[in-house]
């Protein structure tokens, strides 16, 4: 049986080369490699005033972070991880001792 008897697999594959074929399109117009390194770096991080908007929603989020009445400690940490994880991924570190710190104040006080 051959990848394309699946219609889906097809699709797939189909989707997957129209984007490498619109990405190639975007870049053929650049003349050396660092536009095309600027090109890419727009594309897929965004520009500098937005990477600062998300950094700076996700410090908010990490300074507010609360553990929500309906949530369990599991759902809870996972959410909090997401925010760590987005920080770390634009370089905004915290200590390890901080965070923990931060994750136990955020429990209700009948933890």
């Amino acid at each position: 049986m051959h990848w394309f008897s699946h219609p889906q697999r097809l699709y797939s594959c189909l989707q997957v080369g129209n984007q490498l074929w619109d990405e190639y399109s975007i870049l053929l117009s650049c003349l050396n490699g660092k536009e095309i390194w600027d090109k890419l770096e727009v594309t897929y991080e965004g520009t500098s005033q937005l990477k600062n908007s998300k950094v700076g929603i996700l410090t908010l989020n990490y300074e507010t972070f609360k553990m929500k009445l309906e949530e369990d400690i599991k759902v809870m940490s996972n959410r909090f991880t997401i925010i760590i994880n987005g920080l770390k991924s634009y370089g905004k570190t915290y200590q390890n001792e901080e965070v923990v710190r931060k994750m136990l104040r955020s429990l209700p006080k009948l933890w």
